[in-house]
């Protein structure tokens, strides 16, 4: 149950923006838009925060190697990865605050865990003395004697387990000022401010992949609990995209870019692939099982448009088949959601073939229902729904329709080579032609 009848909250780690998206970095937005759009339907007033890195060591030494301000080096890829949730369909969040906006946040924290005695400012630095906080390791299940946090030597610190809060100015780094000095904030630090800066200092829901469970996710939760905030009640995270069985990385230089892949896939096509596995799911990339992916895809969409031109646009139903339901309800179990989806395809063509128009269309709605929940509804990824398009899409289905007519007088009398120049005419302008026992059927090469 979430902490206010009727109303979600939900903090998800986004991006830290050092380099262009790849499709490992943008399957947790897509998992998680996918929940917030399964709790709106549920009738929740959802609140989504998705904060942007926009500070850290990696943006700072690439910003550097290419010889660019630290500051457009993550403006410039932080509207690379707003791009790429927008091309895949993530709804916007809430709020997206950057790193840099929240120093304010983030010394007032500091001040509160100094405070209470559970950390210590060192020659400029600020670092959090992981001992004083008994319940260290509860949420990645680790032994505090058996962890490392990654962070290198530090001269300043009281005991290696101990992580940095805030890190002193070096020459030429940016800086802001704060009572230990002038300096930059520490990436765990930044999450725990900002959640709490926008959804107070108990919320419902805490995102982000499976690489955060440790140091970062453990690191957040111990020092906001240390403060004295509840902070997360529940914590989910998405798995990896791997390839060869390693997770996707910039550093394994196995990373492959949502620019490059969109120009092989569309948006909803790519979108349908990353979001049909179940999130705790690990997706193992290839060429194949994308192509696979898209095929199947195409089948949804190829239903919905034979409805379409067929009886007119089927129109979304207000309410979704109880298997969906069920299969979204149980950890939001998209494998069974996406299997829903095709079986009301099978129903549906089915109905179409029998020239049942009622069963077919409703079959349809269904299927634009549960698509839309994924953020995959064939229609609405081409505006279908807009009057403009409308508009567009009659005078073209009365221009198609004049051919398919010709081709149809043409297939009637053996004139094989007038029917075939006519199907070519038309997929030359993006129009492809499906016939089957009901007759000839169309739709949009790229739709």
């Amino acid at each position: 149950m979430p902490l206010r009848t009727g109303a979600v909250s939900m903090y998800v780690c986004g991006a830290t923006v050092q380099g262009l998206p790849h499709i490992g970095h943008v399957r947790s937005g897509l998992n998680y838009d996918v929940l917030r759009r399964w709790l709106t339907h549920a009738g929740n007033d959802v609140l989504m925060v998705r904060n942007v890195t926009d500070i850290d060591d990696k943006i700072l030494r690439k910003a550097a190697d290419a010889g660019r301000p630290w500051w457009e080096w993550a403006a410039t890829h932080e509207r690379a990865f707003s791009a790429a949730y927008t091309a895949l369909g993530c709804l916007p969040p809430s709020i997206e605050p950057r790193a840099t906006g929240h120093v304010t946040q983030m010394t007032e924290l500091i001040e509160r865990l100094i405070e209470r005695g559970h950390a210590y400012a060192s020659g400029g630095d600020v670092y959090f003395a992981v001992r004083t906080f008994p319940a260290y390791g509860a949420l990645s299940g680790q032994k505090v004697d058996d962890v490392a946090q990654g962070e290198g030597e530090a001269g300043g610190k009281r005991d290696p387990l101990d992580f940095t809060l805030w890190k002193a100015a070096k020459p030429g780094e940016p800086s802001w000022p704060t009572p230990w000095g002038r300096g930059r904030p520490g990436w765990h630090l930044e999450c725990s401010a900002m959640a709490t800066a926008y959804l107070g200092p108990e919320f419902d829901i805490h995102g982000g992949g499976l690489d955060l469970v440790f140091p970062h996710h453990e690191n957040e939760q111990a020092q906001s609990h240390a403060a004295g905030d509840p902070f997360a009640r529940y914590w989910l995270h998405n798995a990896w995209v791997t390839m060869g069985g390693e997770k996707m990385s910039k550093s394994l230089g196995n990373t492959l870019a949502i620019e490059a892949l969109l120009e092989r896939v569309r948006g909803v096509e790519l979108r349908y692939y990353l979001v049909g596995p179940h999130y705790r799911s690990a997706i193992e990339y290839s060429d194949a099982a994308l192509d696979e992916s898209v095929s199947a895809y195409r089948r949804i969409e190829s239903f919905v448009n034979r409805v379409r031109e067929r009886h007119g646009v089927p129109q979304p139903s207000p309410t979704v088949p109880a298997e969906f339901a069920a299969a979204m309800d149980d950890d939001l179990g998209t494998p069974g959601a996406v299997a829903a989806v095709h079986g009301a395809v099978r129903e549906g063509n089915t109905a179409l073939d029998a020239g049942d128009a009622a069963a077919a269309s409703r079959s349809a709605s269904c299927v634009r229902a549960m698509t839309g929940l994924l953020g995959v509804d064939p229609l609405a990824a081409v505006g279908c729904d807009s009057g403009a398009d409308d508009a567009a899409r009659a005078a073209l289905s009365s221009l198609v329709g004049v051919m398919l007519e010709q081709r149809q007088q043409a297939r009637a009398g053996r004139d094989f080579a007038t029917a075939d120049r006519l199907r070519d005419e038309l997929l030359a302008a993006g129009v492809a032609v499906e016939d089957g026992a009901g007759g000839s059927t169309w739709s949009l090469k790229d739709s």
